[in-house]
C-alpha cells in the first residue's frame, strides 16, 4: 500500500517532471524558472496536504491546502476561504467541517491560503498595504496546470467562495467561460459595479485598510464592469451555478449559544443580510437571462461557519453532478 508521504513524494516528482515537460523546447532556465511550480509539499494527514507553489504573478510561494480522495483520478474544487484568505486562522481547514463532508466524495478540493481583500483579483495599481496581487492570474492559470500534473487530476474543475470570495468565484467563472464546471456562491455578492456592488467591494478593501480605487480604478471605471457577474452573467450559461444566502437573523442554523446571539445579530447578522440583498439580486438577473441555476435561501442564519457548512452540503446537488464527482 502507498503511504500519504510516499504519494506525496511521487506526485511532487510527477509535477515537477510534467511542468519540465510542459515548459517547451527552447526555453531559457530564466524563463523556466518563472513558471509556476511546486516547491514543497507535506502531508497533514492520511487525505490532507499542504502543497506549496511558487506564483511568478505574485511573486511569492502560496501554501494550498488540498484534500485528495481515496481512489483515482478526480475533478478538482477550487474553494476559497473569506476576507482574510485564511492567514488569520479562520478558514474552511480550521472552522467549518468540510473535510468530514468530503471525505466520501471523489473530488479534490484546493484552498489558497491568502488574498485577504484582494477580490481574487488582478489590481491594476500597487496599493500601499497589500501590494499589487494578481489572484485572477494565480488561480485560472497557474494554478490549476500545477495542480492537475501534482495530482493526475481529471483536468474538470469547479470553483467556489464564501464571504468576499463568493463573489469572485462567480466571475472567474463569467469572464472565463467554460473553464469551470461549475461555480458556486455562498453568503457572498456577486455584485461588482453600481451603487450596491461598489459598496460592497470599497467595504471590503477597505477593512482591510486597502484602497479600492487601486484595484479596478474610480467606481464606474469601466474595469468595474469587466469583473461584474451582473454584466458578464450570460456568459455562464452552461455553468452549473449555485447561489446561497440567508436572511441575516441568527437561527437554528448557526447553532450559537445564548449569550453570543446578540453580538452575532448585529455583526454577521449585518453582513448576512447584505449577502442576502446581493445574492437575491444577481438570482433575479439569471432568472430575467433564462440561465439555469440553484438558489437556496434561508430563513435564519448569521454568517456563521454553521451556516457555511450547510451551505456547501446542499451545494452539492449542483457542484457534484457537473464535475461528475
Amino acid at each position: 500500500m502507498v503511504t500519504a508521504l510516499g504519494f506525496l513524494r511521487r506526485t511532487a516528482a510527477v509535477a515537477t517532471a510534467a511542468l519540465l515537460l510542459t515548459a517547451g523546447v527552447g526555453v531559457t532556465s530564466a524563463e523556466a524558472q518563472e513558471s509556476a511550480r511546486v516547491v514543497g509539499i507535506r502531508a497533514i494527514t492520511d487525505r490532507m496536504s499542504e502543497i506549496d507553489v511558487y506564483s511568478p504573478a505574485l511573486g511569492r510561494t502560496v501554501t494550498n491546502t488540498v484534500l485528495r480522495p481515496t481512489g483515482g483520478p478526480a475533478p478538482t474544487y477550487y474553494l476559497l476561504n473569506g476576507v482574510q484568505g485564511g492567514v488569520d486562522g479562520v478558514s474552511w481547514r480550521n472552522s467549518s467541517s468540510y473535510a468530514r463532508f468530503f471525505a466520501d466524495k471523489q473530488v479534490n478540493v484546493v484552498t489558497p491560503l491568502g488574498g485577504q481583500f484582494s477580490n481574487y483579483t488582478d489590481w491594476d495599481h500597487p496599493d500601499p498595504v497589500i501590494g499589487q496581487p494578481r489572484w485572477e492570474t494565480y488561480l485560472v492559470h497557474e494554478l490549476p496546470p500545477v495542480i492537475d500534473a501534482a495530482l493526475g487530476t481529471t483536468g474538470r474543475n469547479a470553483i467556489g467562495g464564501v464571504s468576499m470570495s463568493a463573489g469572485p468565484a462567480i466571475t472567474l467563472a463569467a469572464r472565463f467561460p467554460g473553464r469551470y464546471a461549475a461555480a458556486a456562491s455562498y453568503s457572498g455578492c456577486p455584485v461588482a459595479s453600481g451603487p450596491l456592488g461598489t459598496a460592497q467591494i470599497t467595504a471590503v478593501t477597505v477593512s482591510g485598510g486597502a484602497n479600492a480605487f487601486n484595484m479596478w480604478g474610480p467606481p464606474g471605471d469601466p474595469r468595474w464592469a469587466a469583473h461584474d457577474p451582473m454584466v458578464l452573467a450570460g456568459n455562464l450559461a452552461g455553468t452549473a451555478i449555485h447561489l446561497a444566502s440567508a436572511s441575516g437573523v441568527p437561527g437554528p442554523i448557526d447553532r450559537v449559544p445564548p449569550e453570543f446571539l446578540v453580538p452575532v445579530a448585529v455583526g454577521g447578522g449585518t453582513v448576512e443580510a447584505a449577502s442576502d440583498l446581493c445574492t437575491a439580486t444577481f438570482a433575479q438577473r439569471l432568472t430575467d437571462l433564462g440561465i439555469a441555476h440553484r438558489y437556496d435561501r434561508y430563513p435564519t442564519g448569521a454568517h456563521t461557519w454553521n451556516l457555511f457548512d450547510r451551505e456547501l452540503a446542499d451545494s452539492w446537488a449542483t457542484i457534484g453532478p457537473a464535475l461528475g464527482a
